[in-house]
């Protein structure tokens, strides 16, 4: 690592969400000129692949806390979070949050871009570089706007609270929060210039490729209801890399099955590690949906001594919960867009292949269905079995229930029951207090 680079790392480890959003940077104090420092700036772990936000899990129905979990949280803040409270449900950005750290590597994806320009840095090398600073930085707005951001509608995007769009280093620019509109515009101009820039596959899986993008492009149309395009990106992320794990192969009694950098991750990434997450306790009526021959079963699953449920299936192997995208989560994207969109065999095919690596070998049946209801309903049936404590599940119940899904979560804490209608504007989770105060900019509607 050169010395700029060196220098930039220091720098970045000791600014805060205060200073990431209010204060003035002096780029000039270290500014790598290389395109190998670039690429050292973005390839730095800590920042850019791991601490993508926890907080969209941790309120979501995938998993449950004890009475006995829940009174050991550190933090107020994590309790009202779990609980679905209206407000003051973010840690200080003293501890570490979704928000500084979502923000972090924004900055840092800024950063790169801006010396790319200014040090007039080009050729195929550049161009990668660029490339993965323009997937990193959609890739973490992407996972803000499932967070801080309503459903996306079409009817109303335009005139509803989107992120504070930060797309230069320049800390003398105030923050303002863009519409959900201009929100997810940005997410796909970044990424859909991205796409050129990469390589098919990386060396690492770890760096962006051509394969994340689309795969990322996918998601957020499906995040928005546009299938159309959904189905041709996830179908394109496809051909580039349509391997699937056999789960003959996976052996269910080691303590996390599922190999990290495993081949069907296209890009590796992680939420933060939190302690009711790692592992999680999985509610019985999930468990009981996987049937005996479904190797999910005993791959995802152990019990403790108490008999709960806990899961073991962490894409990212003992590093905890996986936010990347993989090879599963195309095959499900693909089959639910053609579901969506009535054509029928095509997506109980999509579906098929990918279950029958999930079964013991010789006791699939494969999925028929009589018409789209019936197709949609078995896809996201097993989307829900596949994708679990994978950073999904808050996205999806947001769109569902903007669908007409009408699903009301619930949880029983000490005693006392806490309700989360569906729709509802805590799906738009409170931004941290403190920025909304040092920034001036408006809290989402309570």
């Amino acid at each position: 690592m050169s010395l700029f680079t060196l220098a930039v790392v220091l720098l970045l480890l000791a600014v805060s969400c205060r200073e990431l959003l209010s204060e003035k940077s002096d780029l000039k104090l270290a500014t790598p000129a290389t395109v190998e420092d670039n690429q050292a700036l973005i390839d730095q772990f800590g920042f850019m692949n791991v601490d993508f936000a926890s907080v969209g899990e941790t309120s979501s129905d995938d998993f449950y806390m004890t009475d006995a979990d829940y009174d050991g949280l550190y933090y107020e803040q994590d309790k009202r979070l779990y609980t679905w409270m209206p407000d003051h449900v973010t840690r200080p950005s003293s501890a570490g949050n979704a928000w500084s750290r979502c923000y972090r590597a924004i900055y840092i994806s800024n950063s790169v871009l801006h010396n790319l320009e200014t040090y007039h840095l080009t050729g195929a090398k550049a161009d990668q570089v660029k490339g993965q600073a323009l997937a990193l930085r959609a890739a973490r707005y992407l996972d803000a706007s499932q967070i801080w951001c309503p459903a996306y509608r079409q009817s109303s995007a335009s005139g509803e609270l989107g992120l504070p769009l930060r797309l230069d280093p320049d800390m003398n620019t105030p923050s303002v929060r863009s519409t959900v509109q201009q929100t997810y515009d940005q997410i796909l101009s970044d990424l859909h210039a991205a796409l050129p820039l990469l390589p098919d596959q990386q060396l690492s899986k770890t760096r962006m490729s051509k394969t994340a993008v689309h795969g990322l492009l996918a998601r957020t149309y499906l995040f928005m209801g546009n299938y159309d395009k959904a189905l041709f990106h996830s179908k394109q992320a496809l051909l580039l890399q349509p391997g699937l794990m056999d789960f003959n192969t996976v052996n269910p009694n080691a303590e996390y099955p599922i190999a990290n950098l495993n081949k069907e991750i296209t890009f590796w990434s992680g939420m933060s590690y939190e302690y009711h997450l790692i592992p999680a306790k999985i509610p019985q009526n999930i468990y009981s949906s996987y049937a005996v021959n479904d190797l999910r079963r005993t791959v995802y699953f152990t019990s403790d001594a108490s008999n709960q449920i806990l899961f073991k299936g962490y894409y990212n192997n003992e590093n905890g919960s996986s936010t990347g995208v993989a090879v599963d989560e195309l095959y499900l994207m693909a089959a639910e867009c053609y579901a969506r969109l009535n054509q029928v065999s095509e997506a109980m095919s999509h579906l098929n292949q990918l279950l029958v690596t999930r079964w013991k070998t010789g006791t699939y049946i494969p999925f028929t269905a009589a018409n789209k209801e019936e197709a949609l309903a078995i896809v996201l049936a097993e989307r829900r079995k596949e994708l679990l404590i994978r950073g999904l599940r808050w996205a999806d119940l947001k769109r569902y229930n903007r669908d007409g899904a009408n699903i009301t979560l619930t949880r029983t804490v000490n005693g006392k029951q806490f309700v989360l209608p569906p729709n509802d504007q805590r799906y738009a989770i409170a931004l941290p207090e403190e920025i909304v105060e040092i920034a001036g900019i408006p809290q989402n509607p309570r």
